[in-house]
């Protein structure tokens, strides 16, 4: 290891050490540059200021996280996957409250690069259940809609557990959430309200999954684009629109 990502790591990994005993989540750099025994400069060298060192710390701390992520073999359920996504975001925020809380700080001008790929695994897997006609609307608003009450479900576990302390909660949103945004598992025999209400916007979500997907639609790039857009905007319109 050169000396160069030898100082790099040791900032780091002080850093991320500061961060997890720090009693709110925050740390000064003069703090870090003691604590690494190296100077202002070196450390500004490697990460530009002080959000830079931080969003370096953040995706230093859910490597580990994404990398089970980037590794888990898709199951033939969809949704399945959906659920147990969700879980184990909402299980790494409460082992890790200060680092997860310093993800989603509104300080953060830029979000860290952790965030951005967990949003993409998280489409990816709606894309899938898109894919299978399980969810009402396009996988892109559907990705908003979970990532946005995943966040603040975390969030609030972590920021005020006194208060948020039913430990039934975020699987009591998760579901609701779900409930909203994926089709209902319909009996053998549904009514045909039941089967009516879900079919049109999930064939519109499916289609247009399906041609993202396709190498050879035999649609132009624009046409491609145009029809998208209108399979969208039948997903998200729903039974009530």
């Amino acid at each position: 290891m050169s000396s160069t990502t030898s100082t790099r790591t040791r900032i780091l990994q002080v850093a991320a050490q500061l961060v997890g005993d720090s009693p709110d989540g925050d740390i000064s750099t003069r703090a870090v540059c003691e604590a690494a025994q190296v100077g202002a400069p070196a450390l500004y060298r490697h990460f530009g200021d002080k959000e830079g060192l931080l969003s370096a710390v953040v995706d230093h701390g859910f490597e580990h996280y994404l990398a089970t992520k980037r590794e888990r073999e898709a199951s033939a359920d969809a949704v399945e996957d959906l659920r147990r996504g969700w879980d184990s975001h909402v299980e790494f925020a409460v082992r890790n409250p200060n680092l997860y809380r310093l993800m989603n700080s509104p300080a953060m001008r830029t979000p860290p690069a952790a965030a951005l790929e967990s949003h993409r695994i998280l489409t990816r897997d709606l894309e899938r259940a898109a894919a299978q006609g399980r969810i009402r609307v396009a996988p892109e608003l559907a990705a908003q809609m979970v990532m946005s009450a995943t966040v603040g479900v975390a969030l609030m576990l972590v920021a005020r557990p006194a208060t948020f302390d039913d430990p039934g909660l975020s699987r009591r949103v998760r579901d609701a959430v779900h409930a909203s945004i994926l089709t209902p598992d319909l009996d053998p025999d549904p009514g045909a309200s039941a089967r009516e209400e879900a079919e049109v916007p999930s064939a519109a979500a499916r289609l247009s999954a399906l041609l993202r997907r396709a190498q050879g639609s035999g649609l132009s790039t624009a046409e491609a684009a145009l029809m998208k857009e209108w399979l969208d905007r039948v997903a998200n319109t729903g039974p009530e629109g």
